[in-house]
This record gives C-alpha cells, structure tokens and sequence, in this order.
C-alpha cells in the first residue's frame, strides 16, 4: 500500500510520468477509473485519428480519377469506420498495459481522491475504498467536454467528442458549435462521407480562431469551397429539442441578425474543462484558479507532496504537454536538474484535411510584442511534391524577426504539415536564425523544403516564386 509515487490518472500526461519515474528507480502506482491511456488513447487523439484517416480514403477514392485511376463507386460504411476507430484505441490502450507491466508499475482500477497525509482513497467498481500512502502524488486526472449554458449535453440530440465517434447512425444533418480543433476535425470526417455540415463559432475570425488570422482564412475559404457552411461571430442563443428535428437558434455578434438552422445531431465543441471536482482538492487546501490547479515550474502545488500535470492545468490542453510535464515533474522530484518547459514553443497540430501545424508567435501577437518582423510565405501550389502528390491546398508561413533573424512563429496549412512542423521547433529550441535555415539544404522534391523557401521569401531571396 505504500510507494514512491501515485499517479491518479493515467492518459499521456500519468502514464509517461509514470514511465518516467519507474526508469529513475521509483516504486510506481498509477491509479485509473476507466482505461488506460485515458481520454487521448481512448476517445481523443487515437481514434479520432483513425476516423480522419477513413474519411480521406473515401476522398481520394472518389478522385482517383485524378490519378489516372478508375475504381468503382465508393460508398461510407459508417459502422465499418467506427469499429476500426475503435479497435485502433484498443490496441494502443493494451499497449499502455504492456507498458505498465515492462516498466514494473501497479495499476489499481477505481476513483482517486486526495485524503490527508497526503494519502489517497481509491474506491473500485464494488464500492470498497482501500487508502495508498506515497512520499509524492501527481494529480493527472485530465479534462472533459466544456458545457455551454445555452446547449446542455444529452448524449442523444446535443452530444460531444466521445459520443460523436460512437453514433449508432450517421446523421443527415449537423451542426457543430465551436470551430477549434475538435470542430474543424469533426466536421471535415462527417461532411466527407456525406453529412451536411454547419459549424458556428463565437469568435469572428471563424475556424480555428486561435491560429494566426491567414490560417483561419485560408481554412475557411477551403471549407467554403467543399460545401461546410460557416458561421463565425455567430452566438448559439438557444436549442430547441422538443421534435423530431433540432432548432439551433443563433445571433449575429455584430449585427444583431438572428438565424435558425435546422439539424439531426448538435456536436458541442466548445473546448475542454479540467476533472478537479470531488478529487479532494479542497480537503487539502490546494489552491485553484478557476477550475485550474495551480503550480510552480515544476508542477508543485502548494501542498508538499503534492503536485499536478496536463489538462488540470491552466497550460495548452496537448496530449504532448501533458506528458512534457509529467517527465519534467518526475525528474525534479528525482532531483535532477530539468529545464522548465517553454510554453511559446509548444507546436500545435489540427489533423482536419488540409492539415494545421503551428508554433510560436502569430502575426498579430508579435507585433503585439514590438517585433519589427520579416515574413514569407510559400505556397503549397508552387511546390513540385505537393502538385505530384495532387495536395496543392495551403501555404507555410514564417516569422522573422527583423533585427536578429530570430524564428518568432511559423504557420502551416496543408497535406502533411504535422509531419514539419517539428523541424520549426527543433529549429526554435536551438535559436536558429532565419539564414541558418535558408542555408541549411532540404531536399528536393519535399514539402518540407517549403519551410526553406517561404524563409527565403522573407529574406528576398525567394527562387521559385
């Protein structure tokens, strides 16, 4: 009953951090009440990716007369899809239960809660409550789907992430409030295999409003162009339930216009909020910012012992994030020495078609800052690998800053560009200039050589423009 470390929660921030500390000599339990590889395993990262996945074969099945193919009519099997999604998650949470065993880590199933010692209360399927006792415990109880005060989730008529990749039917109609990641990546999957799609954002900018504006405009255009109706600026007023179809009643920010659209399914997409209720936070006396747990560098909370990491926290909601701070929690907790992590580094990554990739500095945000910025940007439709590939859609955009060259940002939309945008970071983490990466050979023909070209394009030195 006594260890080294408990982990309360085991999704990519609690598993690696348990990993992590089992390889530096400590006695581990990771406490779980569902699966293992918690929501991102389960029913986020994976097997949302999966379904993305189907969703462009049944796209590049029905161009593959572009390609010089012929192939007969393609059809959705929307169950088909699902399962696949779903045995995709299972075998990677089997994995995370391989891991557990290698790594010599007690996994004990229940609902964890934060008692005094600090010790903590694990109550299993049966209701019986064991108590854990460890020298330190690491809060990694991740997040769920933000309710809206005016779209209360049923799980039916108005559903959110996990529901929407376990419909027992594909709707007709949908309307999808929230253009972040989880929106746009939804409504590209649904619209892709034939559901008519409306997607309604508060913020005016429209899609993904926390990327840099030319992103969002250039998503949106090519949204617009396959047939997703956008409503960015719009507010959800109210949902009427009561019949057989749903009433989403909506407001023009700006201009006070009212509009209904008329549907089968609501997704709810308005983000993510932290599991910090009824985990004994408060018994403690640890301290929270709305909702958020709140730590030092190193993930300590003002409660010794104690400490927190991912979701929780008040830092990005990433899956890598989350396990960044998990290693560097356990490695200051061995007493080595870890950096604290940079958070305007962290790459951010929309796996909607095209595909989004970004990291540091927007536009605005660094003139915001008092950069005085080069910027280039190279299409995608001058790139000879992205014509060959048929994926001509996007751009890389990069931002310099004037004086020292320093890489402030850079802002991808296109095929693959979750596949780059780590050479951005590596380049960022190694404060490299904007000439080391013009002078620096990419291969040719890449879509990573984009990257070089769109630096070269801020530097006036651009060829193939």
């Amino acid at each position: 009953m006594n260890f080294d470390l408990i982990v309360i929660g085991s999704g990519p921030g609690g598993y690696v951090a348990a990993i992590r500390a089992s390889q530096l000599g400590m006695n581990v339990a990771v406490i779980e009440r569902e699966s293992l590889g918690g929501i991102c395993l389960n029913w986020g990262c994976i097997p949302t990716k999966a379904l993305l996945k189907s969703a462009q074969v049944f796209e590049y099945l029905h161009h593959a007369a572009d390609y010089g193919i012929k192939v007969g009519e393609a059809t959705a099997d929307f169950d088909a899809m699902i399962k696949r999604s779903r045995s995709v998650a299972d075998g990677m949470s089997k994995g995370v239960q391989f891991l557990m065993k290698k790594n010599k880590i007690t996994v004990i199933m229940g609902d964890g809660k934060l008692i005094a010692g600090p010790k903590v209360a694990v109550k299993d399927a049966e209701g019986k409550t064991t108590e854990y006792t460890a020298k330190h415990i690491i809060v990694a109880t991740g997040g769920r789907a933000k309710q809206l005060p005016n779209l209360p989730i049923d799980g039916k008529k108005i559903i959110e992430y996990r529901k929407a990749m376990s419909l027992e039917s594909q709707p007709k109609r949908l309307v999808v409030v929230g253009a972040g990641a989880i929106g746009v990546e939804f409504g590209y999957f649904y619209h892709s295999i034939g559901t008519e799609v409306s997607i309604v954002e508060f913020m005016e900018q429209g899609l993904v409003p926390r990327e840099d504006a030319d992103i969002s405009k250039e998503l949106g255009k090519l949204y617009a162009r396959k047939g997703i109706k956008i409503y960015g600026g719009w507010a959800v007023e109210s949902v009427d339930t009561s019949g057989a179809e749903i009433k989403v009643n909506m407001k023009n920010r700006k201009d006070g216009k009212t509009e209904t659209i008329v549907c089968d399914v609501v997704l709810s997409a308005a983000g993510v909020t932290p599991n910090t209720e009824n985990i004994g936070l408060e018994d403690l006396g640890v301290e929270v910012d709305r909702g958020f747990i709140k730590v030092d560098a190193f993930y300590r909370t003002n409660v010794p012992g104690v400490y927190a990491i991912g979701d929780v926290l008040a830092t990005q909601a990433l899956a890598h994030v989350a396990s960044a701070e998990g290693i560097t929690c356990v490695e200051a907790i061995a007493g080595h020495h870890p950096e604290a992590i940079d958070y305007n580094n962290i790459p951010g990554c929309t796996y909607c078609s095209p595909e989004i990739a970004s990291v540091g500095y927007t536009e605005q945000a660094a003139k915001d800052a008092g950069y005085e910025l080069l910027i280039g940007k190279f299409p995608f439709t001058a790139s000879g690998k992205a014509k060959a590939a048929g994926a001509p859609e996007g751009f890389v955009k990069v931002i310099y800053d004037k004086k020292y060259g320093e890489l402030l940002g850079a802002h991808l939309i296109g095929a693959n560009v979750t596949e780059i945008i780590a050479e951005i970071v590596v380049a960022r983490k190694l404060e490299t200039t904007g000439h080391e990466i013009l002078k620096a050979i990419h291969p040719h023909p890449t879509m990573s050589e984009a990257v070089m070209e769109a630096t070269a394009a801020a530097y006036g030195e651009v060829i193939h423009l």
